[in-house]
Order: structure tokens, then C-alpha cells, then sequence
């Protein structure tokens, strides 16, 4: 018997399981207790915030049985054929619930023709059909559609509420994270629950023992090894290009995502700078690196005529926003390494 995938098995079962949506939940529960159901909803949002999971608890809150709740994967059945079965299959009634819920997932994959076919029951569902689209791109979905939808948007789980999840997923599954390997963890996992479970999951399946540490996080994930991001980060301190070119080079060379290891590194000089500027955060700051790597990140807040300033924060930002488009991916971050110490020299 294959093992439960985590995000399935932590799957919020009720309202009051649902993470850093309050504002969505507040006005499904209203709606719910008032009877003033809408017809159709578009819950739109980045992947693994929680859409399906919360159109599955709204489906049973308004009391449908699983008979009558029907899961559809628009990426797969995106055409106007399958869109004219769920057209046809509205007009019956549903088997033991008031309403029949039909979720819609990845909807902004559905053809032309198959969203002109959707509309025409949206205008006129029968009165116990409800449609809940979700959708990670709402920018493709019809403005004919919208107009006939409540929409709710949903928003990324903060990176203290993911870091929390991954904890108390280990901790229930037997294992004890460090506080810097759930750090990197819900970093990885980018505003996305499943991701972050999905992570976890790999991690947990190749550990012999039952602490995690933050080496186990980056030998399973492929994350760059903390020493690579701090020869970088020296390397601009020191004015050392060779140094921070070097490192870079051993990261192509070991095949780690290039917009992962900016992202880290990004995230590394932006705690130094947060240390400079605001001493009273250091105790929260701590809480997410090791001893070792805090004790560096530090050394630098404090060193006096230190070069790493906002301006080098504003050259990896600058980066950052290149690296999706450069045809040589660890590019944009080269010649921004080049720049930062060529004017520091």
C-alpha cells in the first residue's frame, strides 16, 4: 500500500484548520450562515495556498456529500467536449444534498470555446448548482466570466506560519527539525504549503534517524550548501571577485537552481542589513540559521565601513528580476558580482 502523500494528509478539514486566509473564511462562514449562497466562485491564488482544500470545505459546510461534490482538473479536460458533459450532467439532481458542487481546478487552462460553453450555465444554473473555479493565473479567465463570479483571493502563508506547519507535520510524524533546517524548508516551499510538505516528505523518506538537520535539508533538495553562500558573501566583503566567482562556479557546477542560490543569498545580505539597522530584531533573526552562519551574518552587520549596503542589496535585486530571462542563468548574477566589487575596489 503506497504511503499518504503529507498534503494530503494535513489537509485542512475545516474552517478553523485553514492558515492566513481570515478575511476568505470570514465571508464563506457569513455567507453560509445567512443562506446567501452565490452560484459560482472564482477562488484565485498562488499554487498551494489552500483553494481547493477551502472550495472542499465550503462544499461540505453548506452540507453536499462526497456524491455530490465533483473535482475537475481543467489542465487535463480543457476542451469544449468536456465542458458540454458537465453542461449536460447540471440538470440532474444531486443524490442526497441540496446542492451538487462542481470545483474546477487549474480553470484558467480551459479552452475558448470550452469557456463559452461554461458561461452559458453559468448565466443559468439550476438552482442547487455550484461552480468553484480555481485558478493560479485569474488574468486568463474571461472578464464574461468574472462578472458572473464571486471571487476571493488568496494569499501566500506567511514564512513564519509555513516554518510552524513543517514543524508540527515532523513533529507528528515522529522526526525533530532544527530550527534552520525548517527555516530553509519553508524558504524552499516559496508561499506554497504543498511545496513546502512535498519537501518535507522527500526529506523525511531518506533520513535514517529522527533529527533533521539542515545538511539532511540540502543533500535531499539540491539547496546550495551554506558554505558556497558564504564564500560569496566574503568575497564582496573582502573585494575578492575571484573569491565570489568561485563559489558561484562550484554552485553551476554542483547543478543548483541559480534563482534558488540568489534568493538565499539575497535573503543572507538582507539579514545583515536588517542587523545593522535594526539591533532589536536579532534575537528573532537568530531563531533561523545556525550558529555558525549567524555569527557571520553579524560579524558583518557590525563591522564598521563594511561593504555591504543597500546599494549591493540593490544590485542582487536587480539580478533577481534578470535571471528568469537570461539565456546563461548564472549571468545576471555574475556581472552583478562584477559590478559591486569592481566599485568597491
Amino acid at each position: 500500500m503506497s504511503e499518504v502523500a503529507l498534503y494530503r494528509k494535513y489537509r485542512p478539514k475545516t474552517f478553523a484548520d485553514v492558515l492566513d486566509q481570515e478575511e476568505v473564511v470570514k465571508v464563506l462562514e457569513s455567507a453560509i450562515k445567512k443562506d446567501n449562497i452565490s452560484h459560482a466562485y472564482i477562488f484565485a491564488g498562488s499554487r498551494g495556498t489552500g483553494k481547493t482544500s477551502v472550495a472542499r470545505i465550503f462544499a461540505r459546510e453548506i452540507g453536499t456529500t462526497d456524491d455530490d461534490i465533483y473535482e475537475i482538473d481543467a489542465a487535463s479536460n480543457r476542451g469544449i467536449d468536456e465542458i458540454r458533459v458537465i453542461r449536460d450532467a447540471v440538470h440532474t439532481s444531486p443524490f442526497s444534498s441540496k446542492y451538487k458542487v462542481y470545483i474546477l481546478d487549474e480553470a484558467h487552462m480551459l479552452t475558448k470555446d470550452a469557456w463559452n460553453a461554461l458561461l452559458k450555465t453559468l448565466e443559468e444554473p439550476p438552482a442547487y448548482v455550484i461552480f468553484i473555479l480555481a485558478t493560479t493565473e485569474i488574468e486568463k479567465v474571461p472578464e464574461t466570466v468574472l462578472s458572473r463570479c464571486q471571487t476571493f483571493s488568496f494569499k501566500k502563508p506567511t514564512h513564519e506560519t509555513l516554518k510552524k506547519v513543517i514543524t508540527d507535520i515532523a513533529k507528528a510524524e515522529g522526526f525533530a527539525l532544527d530550527k534552520s533546517a525548517s527555516e530553509l524548508i519553508s524558504f524552499l516551499g516559496d508561499g506554497s504549503f504543498r511545496d513546502a510538505q512535498v519537501i518535507l516528505q522527500k526529506i523525511i523518506t531518506a533520513q535514517s534517524g529522527k533529527n533533521i538537520s539542515i545538511e539532511d535539508v540540502e543533500a535531499v533538495s539540491g539547496a546550495p550548501k551554506g558554505k558556497l553562500l558564504e564564500d560569496v558573501i566574503l568575497g564582496i566583503e573582502e573585494k575578492n571577485g575571484g573569491k565570489s566567482l568561485l563559489a558561484l562556479e562550484k554552485a553551476k557546477e554542483q547543478n543548483i537552481d541559480m534563482k534558488l542560490f540568489l534568493r538565499l543569498l539575497l535573503e543572507r545580505v538582507r539579514v545583515v542589513l536588517l542587523l545593522r539597522f535594526a539591533k532589536e530584531m536579532e534575537k528573532k533573526l537568530s531563531e533561523n540559521y545556525t550558529e555558525d552562519d549567524f555569527k557571520l551574518l553579524k560579524d558583518l552587520a557590525n563591522k564598521k565601513g563594511g561593504v555591504i549596503n543597500s546599494k549591493v542589496l540593490d544590485e542582487l535585486l536587480r539580478a533577481y528580476e534578470e535571471i528568469n530571462f537570461a539565456a546563461i542563468k548564472e549571468l545576471p548574477l555574475q556581472l552583478a558580482l562584477m559590478r559591486i566589487i569592481g566599485e568597491n575596489k
